[in-house]
This record gives structure tokens, C-alpha cells and sequence, in this order.
């Protein structure tokens, strides 16, 4: 890979290894190295901007989970080393509560979850990322509730004038990546099937989905088959039944020794003005970063159906942006 130090065998190896390098082998000081100095850092909770920022919450996290183990499941990406490469990175992250930080006192919990990230490299750098973890199965596995969890983390930060902002469109800040993916036809199938569901034709899932597929949900859930997607899809959008859906990148991969797979991210910017699974409507306007990944199959001979979907939001920051603005 041009720009890239040769010990990397290709972009996946990259990634993988940097994240094994900074976290698990505590090499925090080579994020001078794989980051860019201006790096633009979004998750659902909040916006990082720059390198000693990310340094710092690195160590803040390492602090408290100190035995943090990241399993990298698979890297979706689309570019060129010369043009720069986006990877849509899925991790399966274990770690054990040991320290006091932003989830309370220490505990020694036990904790399992997943996380999604979208990073743009190139030079051997990082420079723009989108970040997903799954705060839903995290804080429940620390015997608390998403809305809960919510309500006291914005007391712990000082209150709703001094709190920590959610992402938004207005707390966003650019970055140099502008690209929005490839033209693969399984990114296009994948992006073509959500599409079809934020518009409200829930029969896509039976149509697309494959009857055995198994799906992994925000809060650590587990499905299994149409009733579980169509839950998970209707019981998200009935809540924000008028919010503006937006497809902003997606990625199909076809690799030899992996199936046909697809990466979108995407967003629901608008009121909180339905009955669904976030309660009684509040009114309150929000804004849902969203990560999914998918793999397609012909279980039966050509006829290809979406046979595995990971799809993540942040659940606490949903809770975080109604509680900020109805008390």
C-alpha cells in the first residue's frame, strides 16, 4: 500500500493492527504516528476534535477498563491508497469494569460489546472517523437502563447548560473526507433494502431478508428471522416516524474467502413524535448516527437474500438529547 508502512499486508491488516497495537498493547503513543494531528473524532455522545483529545480519552478508557480486548470481526472499505481509504471497521470488544470513570465506581463487571467505526486513512494516517459503540449493552450489562443512565450522566456533567453535547448537524464538525463510498452492487442491494424500510415498506424484510438470518441489535440483542428485524426497523422509526432519513455512505465488498458483504452509514434527524421504542412521544428533536453492516447469501440457488445484519445506534445518547431538552 503507497503511504503505508510495509509491515501491513493491506488495508484490513492496517486497521486491525493499529487498533491491537494502540489498545491491547498499550502503544497509546503511536496514535502520534496512525492520527492526524487536526483529526475530526463524531460519536453519538460527543465530537472530539484533534489528537491530544483522542490521546487523552484513550487513556481515560484504558484507565477504567484496563484488560479491554478488541476483536475485529471485519473490515468493509472502499479507495485507493493514493486517493485515501475508508474502512467500516466492526469489533466485538470484552472488558472488565475495574476502574472508577464515566460508568461509576468501580465494579468488576464483566462487559461484552460491539462497536462500529468508519476511519479514513491515508499516509499511514487517520484522519476523519465516525464512531458507534453499543452504550445500550454497555450500561445494561452494568445493571442500568439506557434512559437512566442518561438522565444521571447529564447530572455528573455538570448539568443540561454545562453537559457534554450529542452529535448533531449543529454541534458536527467537517472533515477532509468528502467521499461517500462505491458502486458495488451489494452496497447498492443493502442500501436499496434500508431505504425501502425507513420509507415505511416493512414488507422489504420478508422480501430481502433470508428467513434463517440472524441480526445484531443495539443493547446486545440477538434476532433471528423476519419478526425480530421487522420489530427492531418498525419499533425505530415509529418513534421518529417524521424524521428525515439519509443514506450518507455505503460500501459493497466482494473478496475472495468471504461472502458478499455491504457497509452503510446513515442517519434520522427530526421530533421524537411517535409512539415506539422510545416511549411516549416528547417532541424532542434528535439526531440518530447509525452503522450497518451486512451479508448476503443464496441459500437456495439463485436467489441471494441478506443472510447476517449488524446495525448500531447509540441508545443513551437518543435518551441524552429527549432528557436535554424536556427536563
Amino acid at each position: 500500500m503507497k503511504g503505508f508502512d510495509p509491515k501491513f499486508k493491506d488495508f484490513p491488516d492496517y486497521i486491525v493492527g493499529i487498533t491491537k497495537e494502540i489498545w491491547e498493547d498499550r502503544g497509546i503513543a503511536t496514535l502520534h504516528r496512525y492520527y492526524s494531528d487536526d483529526i475530526v473524532v463524531r460519536s453519538p455522545g460527543s465530537v472530539v476534535l484533534g489528537n491530544q483529545n483522542v490521546i487523552a480519552a484513550t487513556m481515560a478508557t484504558l484507565s477504567e477498563f484496563p484488560d479491554r480486548q478488541l476483536f475485529g470481526e471485519d473490515v468493509i472499505w472502499s479507495g485507493t491508497p493514493e486517493e485515501g481509504m475508508l474502512s467500516s471497521h466492526r469489533i466485538l470488544s470484552t472488558a472488565t469494569h475495574g476502574g472508577d470513570g464515566v460508568y461509576g465506581l468501580a465494579s468488576g463487571r464483566k462487559l461484552s460489546y460491539r462497536i462500529l467505526a468508519d476511519c479514513h486513512a491515508i499516509n499511514n494516517q487517520i484522519n476523519d472517523e465516525w464512531l458507534i459503540r453499543d452504550q445500550g449493552a454497555i450500561v445494561r450489562q452494568m445493571g442500568l437502563e439506557p434512559q437512566a443512565y442518561a438522565r444521571d450522566l447529564i447530572a455528573r456533567e455538570g448539568g443540561p447548560e454545562r453537559c457534554i453535547q450529542p452529535l448533531t448537524p449543529k454541534t458536527d464538525q467537517p472533515g477532509p473526507y468528502q467521499g461517500q463510498g462505491n458502486t458495488n452492487e451489494w452496497g447498492q442491494r443493502h442500501a436499496d433494502i434500508l431505504t425501502r424500510i425507513m420509507g415505511a415498506d416493512m414488507a422489504a424484510i420478508e422480501q430481502t431478508y433470508d428467513r434463517g438470518a440472524q441480526m445484531e441489535y443495539p443493547g446486545g440483542r440477538t434476532g433471528h428471522s423476519f419478526g425480530d428485524a421487522d420489530r427492531f426497523w418498525m419499533g425505530l422509526r415509529a418513534s421518529f416516524p417524521n424524521a428525515s432519513f439519509t443514506l450518507h455512505h455505503q460500501i459493497g465488498r466482494d473478496d475472495p474467502m468471504m461472502p458478499p458483504r455491504s457497509a452503510l452509514r446513515w442517519s434520522l434527524w427530526g421530533k421524537h413524535d411517535g409512539w415506539g421504542a422510545f416511549g411516549a412521544p416528547s417532541g424532542a428533536e434528535v439526531y440518530i448516527l447509525g452503522i450497518s453492516h451486512a451479508e448476503f447469501g443464496a441459500l437456495v440457488g439463485g436467489q441471494p437474500k441478506l443472510r447476517r445484519e449488524w446495525s448500531l445506534f447509540d441508545e443513551t445518547s437518543v435518551w441524552k438529547q429527549i432528557a436535554l431538552q424536556t427536563g
